[in-house]
């Protein structure tokens, strides 16, 4: 028998059962030996205690990370390329969000825009496409890694000028692909459409972002790895072999050549920002409330739940293509089994911020990551029984779809993002957010946007595939009756970019030095120490 893709695809999958089975046989016989006390290693690794942790609004928690011997883990060195890759990620984030929007007006105002090609649908669309995904999402969360890494790992990050020089290529590079989709010059294939002669240069971008933090983490000061160190790690082995093995010219062709399409564009969402994003929200949840997670040997489990089952799934976008059936139906079976990853993230994630609710309306960033861990549990939930035959009958090609796509890359991936920013940048630069309203402002724009931009896709396209399957009805009325749908889109979408632009003035205004600075004297360890006696000697 010729071995193929789908042949692959069928070993892999067997593999994958073996593993979580030995996997779950070793935890209960406790032949990996980790503990609930592993919980705590990232409040070990940083002298700063435990309790609320704000630094958006409080300036004395806005100290850089230290660790127990008092050297800084983020040094000057280190913050001058996080803040670079955080304001060149927030500048793309604004023109594709923007290009987004475009592209939503031009599907109900098809005549606006078109004089000239890069202002088309399929080119402006494109463009939003590749910038969010690696101008916004991947380059904002390598520089939130370049914070994590040595944060969680005790130690000082090595190679920053390696790092710096994968984050001036990462923005030429994004900025060279995008500038080649709008003048027609593509690879023409769905989240591979930036040229391989220029995909090149992202492939060296990353490899220069992940030398320095697996040195950095060679050179780890703890005993245990903590889990967000797992996710954060895999991430950085699984992208690289992904992107470069989906681009090499020439490799793949015919229906292969789709089948590789899917893994690359599925797996970009599930082993590389579904990785960076849930590891963000392991330590940014219990780090801000200031209590460990439920349970720590059930977030390994998840992590390597989602390392054994994830890479299959994305198949299933082929049903009814000219690919073999068992090829779908393996893809079914692996997005089925995706629950046991994703129920063991909500256990542990979900109980921890719900149980401490005065902390979530007390801090933005809080909210940011919970509500993005929420929808990470709804994304994938709706991914798995999207993938039935029966379910993807009625959405396959209708704007169901690109809801479901955004709930994952924008209600989970980005809104951790944000929150992430939130709490980061003020210890970066020693100063609170200047302005609170803004946050405020952003937090409402996006949420009250979000929910008005999926709902009018989800219900859109789920009436939209019923009518494409309607044999008594007319196709065009399949596409009038979304009108309604892509004008709640529109405005949906209106919201969230105004809310990127509250955003980005704030960030702005914090980098050229408003806001209260760190006052010297008590950070979030020593004001507990202090608060305790004086609350004794209060009684």
């Amino acid at each position: 028998m010729e071995f193929t893709i789908g042949t692959l695809v069928l070993v892999s999958f067997a593999v994958s059962l073996v593993a979580l089975v030995v996997l779950i046989w070793t935890i209960s016989r406790s032949e990996m030996r980790f503990t609930q006390a592993d919980a705590h290693t990232i409040f070990e690794a940083e002298a700063r205690g435990e309790g609320l942790d704000d630094p958006g609004t409080r300036p004395e928690q806005t100290g850089s990370p230290q660790g127990r011997d008092g050297d800084s883990l983020v040094p000057e060195s280190s913050r001058r390329i996080i803040l670079f890759v955080f304001a060149t990620a927030t500048l793309w984030l604004l023109l594709g969000s923007s290009f987004g929007l475009i592209a939503s007006l031009k599907l109900h105002l098809p005549d606006w825009l078109n004089s000239v090609a890069p202002l088309t649908f399929g080119r402006m669309r494109t463009m939003h496409l590749n910038l969010v995904i690696y101008g916004w999402l991947s380059l904002g969360l390598m520089g939130l890694a370049l914070w994590l890494i040595p944060t969680i790992f005790a130690t000082r990050l090595r190679l920053p000028s390696v790092a710096m020089a994968g984050a001036v290529l990462m923005n030429l590079s994004v900025g060279a692909g995008v500038w080649a989709i709008g003048a027609g010059w593509t690879d023409g294939l769905e989240w591979l459409e930036i040229p391989w002669q220029i995909d090149i240069f992202i492939a060296i971008s990353v490899f220069l972002f992940v030398v320095p933090l697996l040195v950095t983490a060679r050179h780890r000061n703890v005993r245990h790895i903590y889990v967000t160190g797992w996710y954060y790690l895999g991430a950085m082995v699984w992208f690289p072999v992904l992107f470069i093995v989906a681009n090499i010219p020439g490799l793949h062709s015919g229906v292969q050549q789709a089948t590789v399409n899917w893994w690359f564009a599925h797996n970009v969402l599930g082993l590389w920002l579904t990785p960076l994003g849930v590891g963000a929200a392991y330590y940014l949840l219990p780090r801000i409330i200031g209590k460990p997670i439920y349970s720590y040997s059930l977030s390994l489990v998840g992590f390597w739940a989602l390392a054994l089952f994830y890479s299959q799934v994305g198949m299933h976008h082929l049903i009814g293509g000219p690919v073999p059936t068992w090829v779908v139906t393996l893809s079914v079976v692996q997005s089925i089994m995706m629950f046991v990853p994703v129920i063991a993230v909500a256990v542990n994630q979900h109980p921890l911020w719900l149980g401490n609710l005065g902390a979530f309306r007390a801090s933005i960033p809080l909210r940011f990551v919970s509500i993005g861990a929420l929808m990470y549990t709804a994304a994938s939930m709706q991914g798995s029984i999207e993938a039935l035959r029966s379910v993807s009958s009625v959405t396959h090609f209708t704007h169901y779809t690109v809801g479901h796509a955004h709930l994952g890359a924008y209600a989970f991936v980005t809104f951790v993002l944000f929150g992430a920013l939130y709490y980061v940048i003020p210890r970066l630069v020693g100063r609170v957010w200047p302005f609170p309203s803004f946050i405020v402002a952003h937090w409402w724009l996006v949420v009250v946007g979000f929910a008005i931009y999926f709902a009018s896709l989800t219900f859109g396209g789920w009436l939209q595939g019923k009518a494409m399957l309607d044999p008594t009805r007319d196709w065009m009325e399949s596409m009038e009756l979304t009108v309604p749908y892509l004008t709640g889109r529109s405005v949906g979408g209106s919201l969230m970019v105004l809310g990127h632009f509250a955003f980005a003035f704030n960030l702005i205004a914090i980098l050229v030095g408003r806001g209260a600075e760190r006052k010297a004297g008590a950070g979030l360890a020593e004001a507990r120490a202090v608060a305790a006696p004086q609350s004794e000697g209060g009684n």
